[in-house]
């Protein structure tokens, strides 16, 4: 055995009782603020919110809950559910955060397949509860998020959180517990067959939280109002409860309410520099913005993603509103933050044009992921920003097989993202589609996202989506599903005039339709396997059947 030549590190594994731990210890001052379920805000810090979640894992204790055991919630960003991220993995137990948009069906097969041992609900859910319970035998209880006074009128029987908690005193020491042992279980959204569990370490979580408060990350200190829009119940809110509290930044959380006069009020009360969210929540914000000719005071920066950002929603920010755009690249599988878009020292001296180039793309990798894309035979293309292929990753962070699954996705150690991408020379990331929504015309790959990307910058047009149709000829061809914007007009061939020097030619779309909304997942993203299935049978313009 080797003796270090100056001594040894304190063996000290990494828990993420640690992380609130340090917050209240160090900032423990540091504000949290919740809008509740009734409308109000609720208001305390991150002392009074470790004291609730050690009550927590008391109650959990009191419960007979076992180590390893899964602890399901059903809630929106609020305080209580800050708690039992923090209450349920620090005791020891694994918090499974579930996506109450998903059908009913989904969510018990997914309770189901975790086998949850308690579920806790926000009041809102108490129908879907209701539903749930008879689907869900083996559930040992259901907890509502409120106390007496608010439990509502249910056919299931619940058991009230305060009063639960109520029954603890706090004196509880965080146990300490083997970093490699789990700690969350978030699930896929499923678009495509069952959901899938990505179950996550102490470990890796805390890793994670590191990697995402730094500088080049989303970079938190203590002088940061932080707003995750994006939910706590998609894949832990992207880390942001965890590096809020390694950071001691104030945590502002907006309950159910995301419109965009909702989420713009509680921005300019609580001071927010900082928020993160999926594009189409933006789209909202921006246009009650827009509408009542206001301006951000304190939003410094903002991360967007969940799938691409359009560019022009990226210029209006930071161009308009003198908000710095972020954009971001992950998954589920990877905790979720992979890459992120932020311009080094030399990059910020070139012309205007070539930084919002790359700031348009997804970004380096961050410390704690490593990546690269390869072509059908499986070898590594090269970084050139031309060559596209399949995205690879891999990392701490990065899981290497679903939970309860015995066969791993790796391929030679790297996980296959489904993402087809390009490197530039820069090391910067370019989502160009996912492989299952890539149109192939002709043996030629087109990228819907950038046929997306131009239509959204048309002033008539809110959102769009583009997606591939049979063609006799080329096997598919791009066809543009648009929404219009409220009041606004535009033709087929106006549309699609616009497309004139910005795409290669063979890229513009065949046609165009126009519907009165698109159909999203339950966390934003388009759900473009419901549009082809929707568009099956549209025909193209001059698409003639057996042509040569």
């Amino acid at each position: 055995m080797t003796t270090p030549l100056f001594g040894q590190m304190m063996d000290m594994p990494l828990n993420v009782s640690a992380l609130l731990a340090h917050a209240a210890r160090y900032n423990g001052d540091a504000g949290i603020v919740s809008r509740r379920i009734e409308g109000d805000l609720h208001r305390y810090t991150w002392r009074d919110c470790e004291r609730r979640a050690k009550q927590l894992a008391q109650a959990l204790a009191a419960l007979g809950v076992q180590r390893g055991e899964r602890i399901a919630t059903l809630a929106w960003n609020g305080y209580r559910h800050v708690e039992a991220y923090y209450g349920v993995a620090g005791y020891g137990a694994v918090c499974h955060t579930i996506n109450p948009r998903l059908f009913c069906d989904q969510i018990a097969y997914i309770v189901s397949h975790a086998d949850d041992s308690y579920v806790l609900f926000d009041t809102t859910f108490a129908a879907l509860v209701d539903a749930l319970a008879p689907q869900c035998p083996k559930v040992r209880g259901w907890i509502a998020l409120t106390d007496e006074a608010h439990l509502p009128a249910m056919q299931t029987p619940v058991l009230s959180y305060e009063t639960l908690l109520a029954a603890q005193d706090g004196e509880f020491d965080w146990p300490v517990l083997d970093e490699l042992s789990a700690s969350y279980l978030c699930y896929t959204s499923g678009t495509t067959g069952n959901p899938k569990g990505a179950l996550y370490t102490h470990r890796s979580s805390v890793l994670h939280a590191f990697g995402a408060a730094m500088p080049d990350a989303m970079g938190l200190s203590t002088r940061d109002s932080v707003l995750p829009v994006v939910p706590m119940f998609h894949v832990n809110a992207w880390g942001i409860p965890h590096a809020s509290a390694l950071a001691g930044s104030k945590l502002v959380l907006p309950g159910k309410d995301l419109d965009g006069k909702s989420l713009y009020e509680l921005m300019e009360a609580e001071r927010v520099t900082f928020s993160a969210g999926v594009p189409t929540v933006w789209m909202g914000l921006l246009r009650h913005v827009k509408e009542i000719g206001a301006k951000f005071s304190s939003l410094e920066r903002t991360i967007i993603g969940g799938s691409a950002c359009p560019p022009a929603m990226l210029a209006t920010f930071q161009q308009d509103y003198g908000v710095e755009v972020i954009h971001a690249w992950g998954m589920t599988e990877m905790s979720p933050l992979g890459t992120l878009s932020k311009l080094n020292f030399e990059q910020t001296q070139r012309p205007p044009e070539a930084q919002r180039k790359l700031l348009e793309k997804q970004g380096r990798a961050m410390f704690g992921v490593d990546m690269k894309i390869v072509g059908e035979d499986g070898h590594e293309l090269p970084w050139d920003g031309v060559a596209f292929g399949d995205l690879h990753v891999r990392g701490p962070w990065v899981i290497d097989r679903y939970f309860r699954s015995d066969a791993s996705p790796l391929v030679d150690g790297w996980f296959p993202t489904g993402d087809v991408a390009t490197i530039d020379q820069d090391g910067f990331l370019n989502i160009t589609d996912r492989s299952k929504d890539v149109i192939k015309s002709g043996g030629e790959w087109i990228s819907s996202i950038d046929v997306e990307n131009v239509a959204v910058a048309h002033p008539a047009v809110a959102e769009a989506a583009c997606i591939a149709c049979a063609h006799p000829k080329w096997t598919e061809r791009p066809l543009l599903v648009v929404v219009l914007r409220e009041g606004a007009s535009v033709t087929r061939e106006e549309l699609l005039a616009f497309y004139q020097g910005k795409v290669a030619k063979w890229w513009i779309p065949d046609d165009v339709a126009f519907v009165d909304e698109l159909p999203h997942t339950a966390t934003g993203k388009l759900q473009k396997l419901k549009l082809r299935d929707q568009f099956r049978d549209h025909k193209l313009p001059g698409a003639v059947e057996g042509a040569a």
